[in-house]
C-alpha cells in the first residue's frame, strides 16, 4: 500500500475491546473481501473489508481473521491466516506479505497460511458455544453480491448447525463509531491532504477547464500524498450540474459566471475525508450567489454548533431543518404561508435542501453505526448543509468534518479555506 506503516497497537486494541464484549466462550471470523471482476479477465482494485481492517489492519486479499478469547490454548486466541505465495505468484502479482510482516501489522503472534484454516477452525469450535459472523448491515447498503463474509455464513452453518450464531456487526459497528486518538491523526491527515487539493484547484480553476480537469488535479494531490486516491467517487459539479446531489459525470465545461461544487475526499490507510466547497468559477461571487453561500455558511455553523455529546442525529436533523427554514424565508425561496402548510414528513425547506446533514465517518465514509445512539465523545462526523435552486443553477453545500469532544467539537478540516472573502483572495491572488 501506499500509506505509511500504520502502529499495530491501534488493532491490538480494537481486539481487545472487542473481545471484552463477546460473550462466554465465542469465536469470532471475519474474511477479507474478494476481488471482483468486471470484464474478460479483468478485476476491480481491491477494497478491504472494513471490520477486517479495524481488527487487523492487513490490507491483503484472502485474508482470514479468527479470535476465541477463551479458549484454553493461548496461542489460538488470536490466528491471522494469510494468502500463501509462490514464485509464480511474485512474478505476475507482486510481494505478497509474510508471516512476519503480518505480525508486524497486525500485531497478532499466530500467523498461518490460509489452507490450515479449516483445521484450526474446527479445533477451537470443539472448545466453543458462540460463532460471532461478519454481515454487511449498515442502513444504506445494497447487497447484490455475495461475498467471502456470505459464503462462509453458509458453510459454517451448514458445517456446525449446533453452534449458537450472533451477528458480529451490532458489537463491532458500536466500537467503530468511537475513534481512537490514533484513528484520529489518520483522519486528520487525510483532511490534510484533501486541503492540499483544494488550494491546488483554486489556482488552477478558470472559466474553460473542464470538469474532470479539476477531478485530475484533485487526483494528483492526492498520489503525490500516499493516499489511495479518491475516498469516494468525486462530484465535480459546475452551474446547475450542483443540483444533482449525486452527479458523477464531471464531463462538462465550466463557465464564466457559475459556481463550481466538489464533493471530495482524500483516503488515507483506509481512513477518509469528507469535504464539499462551491467557489466562483470566475473568482467572483455573483451578489444572489454570495447571499445563498452565506446562508449555507451560517446554517452550517449553528449545525456545528449544535453537535455535542448528548443529541441524536435525528433530533439535529430537525433542529437544524428549522434552522434552515429561516435562511430559505430571508432568501426569498419560502414563505411564512408554505411552512404554516408544511407537513412533519414533508418540511417547506425540503424543496431546497433535500438531503441530512450530517452521518459518521472513519473507515467508511458514511460509517456504521446507529442514528439514534446519541453522540459521544470520540465520534466523527461531517456537517454538509447544502441549497439548491434548480431554477437559478444555483447548488451550494458545505462540509467538514467533526470530532465531538468533552467541550463540544473540534473541526478537523479548520485549515482548509471556507469563508467568501478567502476563497476570493486565493483565487485573485
Amino acid at each position: 500500500m501506499k500509506y505509511h506503516r500504520v502502529d499495530s497497537q491501534l488493532f491490538v486494541e480494537n481486539r481487545k475491546r472487542l473481545m471484552e464484549k463477546l460473550k462466554p466462550k465465542s469465536v469470532v471470523v471475519v474474511h477479507a473481501n474478494d476481488i471482483l471482476p468486471t470484464n474478460g479477465d479483468g478485476t476491480l482494485p481491491f477494497k478491504q473489508n472494513s471490520n477486517l481492517f479495524y481488527l487487523s489492519g492487513i490490507d491483503q486479499e484472502e485474508t482470514i481473521l479468527l479470535l476465541a478469547p477463551d479458549f484454553p490454548d493461548e496461542k489460538m486466541r488470536e490466528v491471522l491466516f494469510l494468502r500463501e505465495t509462490n514464485e509464480n505468484i511474485a512474478i505476475w502479482e507482486g510481494h505478497k506479505l509474510t508471516k512476519k510482516e503480518g505480525l508486524e501489522i497486525s500485531g497478532i503472534k499466530n500467523i498461518k497460511w490460509n489452507q490450515a484454516f479449516h483445521q484450526v477452525l474446527g479445533s477451537v469450535l470443539a472448545e466453543s458455544e458462540n460463532i460471532y459472523l461478519a454481515t454487511n448491515e449498515h442502513i444504506r447498503s445494497v447487497n447484490q453480491v455475495q461475498g467471502a463474509n456470505d459464503r462462509f455464513i453458509k458453510w459454517c452453518q451448514e458445517h456446525y448447525p449446533l453452534h449458537n450464531y450472533d451477528r458480529l456487526a451490532p458489537v463491532v459497528y458500536g466500537l467503530r463509531m468511537i475513534k481512537s486518538s490514533e484513528e484520529i491523526r489518520l483522519m486528520e491527515h487525510a483532511c490534510h491532504i484533501t486541503e492540499k487539493g483544494f488550494r491546488r484547484v483554486l489556482e488552477a480553476t478558470t472559466p474553460g477547464v473542464w470538469e474532470y480537469e479539476v477531478e485530475a488535479e484533485y487526483a494528483h494531490e492526492f498520489l503525490v500524498n500516499r493516499s489511495a486516491g479518491f475516498a469516494y467517487s468525486p462530484i465535480i459539479a459546475g452551474g446547475s450540474n450542483a443540483c444533482v446531489l449525486h452527479y458523477l459525470d464531471n464531463n462538462q465545461q465550466l463557465k464564466d459566471g457559475d459556481l463550481l461544487l466538489m464533493d471530495v475526499g482524500a483516503e488515507y490507510a483506509n481512513y477518509n475525508a469528507d469535504m464539499t466547497r462551491t467557489i466562483p468559477v470566475n473568482g467572483r461571487f455573483s451578489k444572489r450567489q454570495r447571499q445563498v453561500y452565506d446562508a449555507v455558511l451560517r446554517v452550517k455553523t449553528v449545525a456545528t454548533e449544535m453537535l455535542k455529546p448528548g443529541i441524536t442525529i435525528p433530533e439535529y436533523h430537525q433542529a437544524v431543518g428549522e434552522v434552515m427554514e429561516e435562511e430559505l424565508v430571508e432568501l426569498g425561496l419560502i414563505d411564512r404561508t408554505d411552512i404554516k402548510n408544511q407537513s412533519a414528513e414533508s418540511p417547506a425547506y425540503k424543496k431546497y435542501f433535500m438531503h441530512g446533514t450530517s452521518h459518521h465517518l472513519g473507515v467508511d465514509v458514511h460509517d456504521v453505526g446507529s442514528v439514534y445512539r446519541p453522540l459521544e465523545v470520540g465520534m466523527v462526523l461531517t456537517v454538509e448543509p447544502g441549497i439548491y435552486i434548480r431554477e437559478e443553477g444555483i447548488g451550494i453545500r458545505l462540509e467538514d468534518n467533526i470530532l465531538i469532544t468533552e467541550n463540544g467539537h473540534k473541526n478537523l478540516m479548520r485549515n482548509i479555506p471556507i469563508h467568501a472573502e478567502e476563497i476570493e483572495d486565493l483565487m485573485n491572488k
